[in-house]
């Protein structure tokens, strides 16, 4: 693996008058002021004199425009110095920028996307344009077949400045510039919350919240998205209620319900009944609704059924199979004869 060569910032300052200088603001400096010209912002910032905001997770454009034909590399250092190669990568097809265009990356139509990190803090995207290609070896590389951006030795805007003053030193001072741009990182926006108090003058009462059960009254429920729900409160032997709440964030809705009434209980039908099988055949097998419930005793067998349609079923030796389905709504007998 190659090593990258650090040389100290005091020496590669003192090494010719017009060597690139290191800048706290915009990380390397041509001092020879080149016809050649690069400008880099961020899509919140259009200018690229700001220093715009985005929450962790969220998705970032960079664009870059030159005056002239060139090699655009980008590079971010971000607030714990990690530096990450933006530009070239095995996205994009090319870092070579016509004149007067402007680059995005990514550009539109590319079906990926650039996020924020979760460092949170000021970054800063370098662009730095050559009218020649520049030879990155010594300051990036990409590990494997499947890494999609180069990895950055250098770490932190003081190693980059020096490494990349090394990378342009052998090529003709008004060959190169830079620009930066600023950006700073926050954490995502919490999500605000309310909380829901319910109340009751009976045990067991249940609480439903939008259709769904929450758990037993006389408790605060939290973490409710603010909101409009409709709300059910059930307890045995009463009356369902029923109403209407309003949920704010960080704030506790009070809902307190006096149950009154209780409800009578229907009686209770009986869906059981008695079907009797009457037949001369002793020792028949008898089906109900493909279950054998038993064998014809005495003349006749009784059975308990559901309300409804039942198939009975009879199969004795030297007969033939007797079926038929029967509605039973009350208690009933049958006669079954099957014939030869």
């Amino acid at each position: 693996m190659k090593k990258l060569l650090m040389i100290p910032a005091a020496m590669l300052l003192g090494t010719a008058a017009a060597a690139p200088k290191i800048s706290a603001q915009s990380i390397i400096v041509n001092p020879t002021q080149p016809d050649l010209s690069v400008s880099v912002r961020v899509d919140q910032d259009p200018s690229g004199n700001g220093n715009p905001t985005y929450r962790v997770g969220e998705n970032i454009r960079i664009s870059t425009t030159v005056n002239r034909d060139a090699y655009v590399y980008l590079f971010n250092v971000d607030a714990t110095g990690e530096v990450t190669q933006i530009l070239p990568n095995r996205l994009s097809d090319s870092n070579f920028v016509k004149a007067n265009t402007t680059t995005t990356f990514p550009a539109p139509g590319d079906n990926f996307t650039f996020t924020v990190g979760t460092d949170i803090g000021l970054n800063k995207v370098l662009a730095l344009a050559s009218l020649t290609p520049l030879n990155l070896d010594q300051i990036s590389s990409f590990k494997t077949q499947q890494d999609q951006f180069a990895t950055v030795t250098a770490r932190g805007q003081q190693q980059l400045a020096q490494a990349l003053s090394i990378v342009v030193n052998p090529i003709p001072q008004n060959s190169w510039v830079s620009d930066t741009a600023f950006f700073t990182v926050v954490g995502r926006t919490p999500v605000q919350t309310g909380s829901l108090f319910v109340g009751t003058n009976v045990p067991n009462a249940t609480v439903i919240l939008n259709g769904q059960r929450l758990g037993s009254a006389n408790t605060t429920f939290s973490n409710i998205a603010p909101g409009t729900y409709p709300v059910r409160v059930q307890a045995p032997g009463f009356r369902d209620y029923t109403t209407t709440i309003s949920v704010r964030a960080g704030a506790t809705t009070n809902l307190n319900v006096e149950f009154a009434q209780a409800v009578t209980p229907a009686p209770v039908m009986s869906n059981q009944y008695t079907l009797a099988i009457r037949s001369p055949l002793n020792g028949a097998r008898v089906f109900v609704d493909g279950q054998e419930i038993g064998t014809i005793r005495g003349g006749s067998l009784n059975v308990e059924v559901n309300r409804g349609s039942h198939e009975v079923v009879l199969i004795a030796p030297g007969y033939r199979t007797f079926v038929n389905t029967y509605n039973v709504q009350r208690d009933a007998q049958i006669t079954i004869s099957p014939a030869r």
